[in-house]
């Protein structure tokens, strides 16, 4: 190893819901090559999600290194990526890969873990197969992936270190970057680790994987207690990985990996936390409240509250249109409700074209009829006020991120003011309406297009008593037996009571 290792940066980062549209070019937000990852990953404000400037800055910290960027591509969740466009990026990565062959010493390789091609279910296993395949078995490999994984034989066997969010909403990944780093410097200082795995046959519930509380949070902490009693000389890091159930994938599934240099150690610690999940099955479940329940608890809850459309979760593939929850507030005349963030652009060009004070009839959906879970709504509206997107994250999953959510505007129809955006995301962020003036702290009600990351944007406002989690149709409805399923392994809870998993 030279004194100053010579590093491979890229990434594949998207989560794929299989029953969304498939994934373009342009649904990538980020398309970073070269020295761009690294002027990105070095900037106040990076493009990128946060594991790439942790992993920068942990490296810059330690020592004298040689960055050697080449492809990262991250994109918002959405259907399948299209195949000819994942080809693509593979033939770019091994053009970029073979050009290195002989000059480097290690790779860091931000993934998500959840990722779909169109005629691929293992898209990022086929990436890890990749890089061994030019580099071969010598070179270190470090991963970091979304909780949200659905984890396959090859995405561990081919890496030398795999390192997965503890937090959901993820507020760690900055944490897990700068963490690959040091497990890269440790690696390229001779330590080898092996890697111990378990898959369980629990596909959970988005709404039930919260790391604040209850089973899944358990899960975790009892790892991370562990991996302290151990210490880092016998295990070195422990991922539970929850998994994304709408990847529809035969590899879905309640994960543990557990790495580190004592094989024993990480083998027991992997079986003790996969009992530990199994323990808790019964607990993976969706408790949701009516859209009539909602609406009753918007006119006369005493304090404000969020209501979270879950089923439409931009977040994990979700339009981000649907009407369903705006359509019963507005009908049954809630007042001082913010909606955030619909996704619209005809309607957000239109009320630019108008101009801010403008009033029209506001078209949600215009020449959607019958186009999935997108039905068209109506209604009276007044421009109230107008922006380009371009926002920096304020808290959570994108703080000091930058955001562009195209031409945006701010809708009042009756009580209820509506921001509506060109660009497809999660609400996930107060920046998001405060950016065009709304006050969140006045507002008797706030809804959202997210499933749980709002969560650690808006808990200034309100606690985890004051969200309402909205059973609605949609792409990422929480509740499980409400779609096709074609590859999911069965039995598996909690679609199939009679699943039985033990350790052997």
């Amino acid at each position: 190893m030279t004194a100053a290792p010579r590093i491979a940066l890229l990434g594949f980062s998207i989560e794929c819901n299989r029953f969304a549209p498939v994934a373009r070019r342009e649904d990538f937000r980020c398309w970073l090559e070269g020295e761009a990852i690294l002027e990105d990953a070095r900037s106040a404000a990076p493009v990128a999600l946060a594991e790439m400037p942790g992993f920068v800055a942990e490296m810059d910290a330690a020592g004298p290194w040689r960055p050697l960027p080449l492809l990262l591509a991250m994109a918002e969740p959405n259907g399948p990526v299209e195949q000819t466009l994942f080809d693509a990026m593979l033939a770019q990565w091994r053009a970029g890969l073979e050009a290195l062959r002989g000059a480097v010493d290690g790779v860091y390789c931000v993934m998500h873990g959840a990722g779909l091609a169109t005629e691929m279910d293992d898209p990022e296993g086929a990436l890890q197969a990749l890089i061994r395949d030019v580099l071969g078995e010598g070179v270190p490999l470090v991963c970091s992936y979304d909780l949200h994984a659905n984890v396959s034989d090859s995405m561990v066997r081919d890496c030398d270190a795999f390192v997965g969010y503890r937090t959901n909403p993820h507020l760690d990944m900055r944490e897990r970057g700068a963490e690959s780093a040091q497990l890269m410097r440790r690696l390229l200082a001779g330590e080898r680790f092996c890697r111990a795995f378990r898959r369980l046959p629990i596909v959970a519930p988005t709404v039930s994987l919260l790391t604040s509380h209850g089973p899944y949070a358990e899960v975790i902490d009892l790892g991370q207690e562990r991996l302290a009693e151990l210490g880092p000389q016998r295990v070195a890091n422990v991922s539970a990985m929850a998994g994304f159930a709408y990847g529809d994938t035969p590899f879905n599934g309640f994960a543990v990996i557990v790495t580190g240099p004592d094989a024993a150690a990480c083998e027991a610690l992997a079986t003790k936390l996969a009992e530990a999940a199994w323990a808790r099955r019964d607990r993976f479940v969706a408790k949701l409240t009516s859209l009539a329940d909602a609406v009753e608890r918007a006119q006369t809850s005493e304090v404000p509250l969020a209501f979270a459309d879950v089923a439409d979760n931009p977040g994990g593939g979700g339009g981000g249109n649907t009407m369903f929850i705006l359509r019963a507030f507005h009908e049954a005349g809630v007042q001082g409700a913010i909606f955030g963030v619909i996704h619209d652009p005809a309607l957000a060009a239109e009320a630019h074209a108008l101009g801010q004070g403008a009033r029209f009839t506001a078209r949600f959906n215009r020449g959607k009829a019958g186009e999935g879970f997108a039905h068209p709504f109506a209604a009276e509206a007044e421009v109230v006020a107008l922006s380009d997107g371009a926002v920096t994250g304020r808290r959570g999953i994108f703080a000091n991120t930058a955001m562009r959510l195209g031409p945006t505007a701010a809708l009042r129809l009756g009580g209820i003011t509506v921001v509506v955006i060109s660009r497809r995301t999660q609400c996930a962020d107060p920046a998001f309406l405060e950016h065009l003036g709304l006050d969140i702290g006045a507002a008797r009600a706030v809804v959202v297009k997210s499933r749980g990351h709002f969560r650690g944007g808006f808990d200034e406002f309100f606690s985890n008593g004051r969200i309402v989690e909205v059973d609605a149709p949609g792409l990422t409805s929480p509740i499980l037996d409400r779609f096709a399923w074609t590859r999911l392994p069965r039995p598996v809870l909690p679609l199939d009571p009679e699943t039985r998993w033990s350790p052997a």
